[in-house]
This record gives structure tokens, sequence and C-alpha cells, in this order.
């Protein structure tokens, strides 16, 4: 009876703990070996499921083969029917889908919003149709396939905007948002249409500048922007201490008591030699990246947001990393920031550590 309950409530109202696993096919087609922290072997998702995690999160490009071959063995592969395929095994395992529109045919983020290849040279209007038409085509596709999302992502980390130029904005300036707000309102309004339960997120990462927050979210407001939930993404040496964090949960909870909040990227290193490779990383107030350092971040991290009633979700970017068992065993690289060892295949401290975000 209290399953049914909560099933019933929005998906902003309940609380929700996972992780961005799109690489989990490719993984698993690579043969990838996942540990217990025991070094028995595991299924990953029994053990995700074991540490209470409930809902996945999987990320959508336009025309990933459009992708720089280099972006390409950064894990960009994800077309539609990558994603359905993965899905069903997501919910075949028991856990919800969370969507994530990147609206580009690559990677989406403050730093690049690119406009995909069979869109460019569009103007305003028949881009929000065009976003429109695909999101909804996109949808369809998943709710015939048995995979209807409890929640959507909007575009991915759109803080500037997106499908660049003609949708770039800036938070601190008032240029644009008109275009720009009618690109999201084109995907949400798709969003109602087809999946009329599922939870609207729109997805930004300056968490730790609330000024640029705050004139974001209060920018969809006066446009009357049609959505569910505040998405932020943290990582500690981009985005401030996790102290700063709270402040900016703190005043959305007040600013906008209306919008519950979700982490829907979230990661730190377990080996890092404390070094910023391009000058955008500052390591100096974040822990070691070792592997205790990595459990010391998490566990401060859910104790901060267990504080904070508006957060109701947590979810671990590319949690799945790992080259264990796999032909790509001991090649140098890697981000470094999952929660297995690639040298081992073993579960990382940090992974139990986020059983405790409260559900």
């Amino acid at each position: 009876m209290m399953l049914a309950l909560l099933a019933m409530l929005p998906v902003g109202a309940r609380q929700w703990l996972g992780g961005d696993i799109s690489m989990m096919t490719s993984n698993a087609r690579n043969g990838v070996i996942y540990k217990d922290s025991c070094g028995v072997t595991v299924d990953p998702y029994d053990l995700f499921s074991q540490q209470g995690w409930n809902m996945m999160r999987v990320r959508l490009f336009v025309d990933p083969q459009n992708a720089p071959g280099s972006h390409h063995d950064e894990g960009v592969c994800q077309d539609l029917d990558y994603v359905i395929g993965l899905c069903k095994t997501i919910r075949a395992r028991g856990f919800e889908v969370m969507l994530d529109f990147h609206y580009s045919d690559t990677w989406a983020d403050p730093a690049k919003q690119f406009t995909p290849k069979r869109w460019e040279g569009l103007g305003a209007r028949p881009l929000a149709d065009s976003i429109y038409r695909y999101t909804r085509n996109s949808l369809l596709a998943l709710k015939a396939a048995g995979v209807e999302p409890a929640a959507i992502q909007v575009g991915n980390e759109v803080t500037f905007g997106m499908d660049w130029p003609v949708g770039r904005v800036d938070p601190m300036s008032a240029d644009n948002w008109d275009v720009f707000t009618r690109l999201l309102k084109a995907g949400c309004k798709a969003c109602r249409e087809v999946c009329p339960s599922a939870g609207i997120i729109i997805h930004t990462e300056k968490a730790g500048v609330w000024e640029m927050t705050r004139n974001y979210y209060d920018r969809l407001r006066a446009a009357d922007v049609d959505y569910d939930i505040i998405g932020l993404s943290y990582y500690p040496m981009w985005h401030g201490t996790i102290p700063n964090l709270g402040a900016t949960l703190d005043s959305l909870a007040v600013r906008f008591p209306d919008k519950p909040v979700m982490i829907v990227e979230a990661a730190y290193y377990y080996l890092h030699d404390g070094k910023s490779w391009d000058g955008s990383e500052d390591f100096s107030q974040c822990p070691p990246g070792t592997i205790d350092g990595q459990r010391e971040f998490t566990s401060r991290l859910v104790t901060e947001l267990n504080r904070h009633p508006n957060v109701t979700g947590l979810f671990w970017w590319y949690p799945e990393e790992n080259r264990y068992g796999s032909r790509f065993e001991g090649r140098r690289g890697g981000l470094n920031r999952g929660l297995f060892d690639s040298a081992s295949g073993r579960a990382l401290p940090a992974l139990y550590e986020m059983s405790r975000f409260r559900h």
C-alpha cells in the first residue's frame, strides 16, 4: 500500500538516488567486470539496488554519429536506439528513468552547446519547432517501447542557453532570453503532451554562484516556462565548497518554494594529483584525490543535502566508469571519478556513503 501511495506522488515530491549510467551498455559490450567492496564479482544493477538506488539517468544525443571522433572515445554514442535498449534494461531491473536531452550531436555543457547538424542555420521559430518535434517523437518512441521516463531534462547544463548561437544567453544579462525560453518551452510542451506525469527538470551548473542561479530561474519564472524541478550540477573543483552549495540550496528554498531541487550531477576523483590541466579546476578547498578523499567528499555532501527538505534527488555522474576486465584495461587515461576502481573493479567506499541520502 505504501509503495502504491508513493507512486502517486509527483516526481519532485519523492526521494531519488541514482546515477547517470549512460555508458553501461557500452561497458557490458566491452566485458567490464564489477565487484563489491570485498572483491566478489557482482551484477552492478544488483549492487546499486542494494544501496537504495531507484532512478537512473540516461543522456540522449540527436545524431551522435556527427560528433568528432575524439568525443566518441569519450562516450558520445547514445542515439535513440541505444537509449531505448538501455532504458529497457533499467526498467527491467526495477529502476525509474530520467531522460537527459542534450539537444546536440555531442556534449552540451556551459562551455559548448553545439547546434545539431540537422538544425544548423535555423532561426528561432523553426529551431523551436524542430526541438518540439524531436522531443515529441523521441518520447513517443520510448513510450511505445514501454520505457516512459519518470523525469525529463529539457537540456543539459543550460546555464548559458542551448543550440548556440541562436539560443545563447547569460544569466547576468537580459539579452536573448525571449529566444532561449521559446526553445525551452517547445521542449517542455512536448514533454507535457507525451509524458504528462513526468517531472520536467531545467538543469544548470552554477550552484556555487547564487546571484547567477537566482537570476537564471527568475528569468524562467518571468517567462512562464512550464517545468517542475530545479536541477543542479555540483563538482567541488568547479563549484566551490559544500557549505557554499548549502547556502544556495537555502536560498532556492526561500525564493522558489514551489520548485524542489535535484543534484542531477555530482562526482569527485578517487585518483587525481590535485592539479588542474587547463586552469579551470580549483582543488585548494577540496579533499585529496584519493579513495578516502572521494569517500570524505561524498559523506560531507550527503550530510549537507540531508539538511535541505527541498532537495529530492542525488545522482552521481558516470558511476559505472571502470576498465577492469575490458579491452581497455591497463590503458592510461580515464576520468577516475567513478564509483569503481578501474585497477581492480571493486566498488569504492563513496558508493556506500551515497546510501545515506534520505529516502
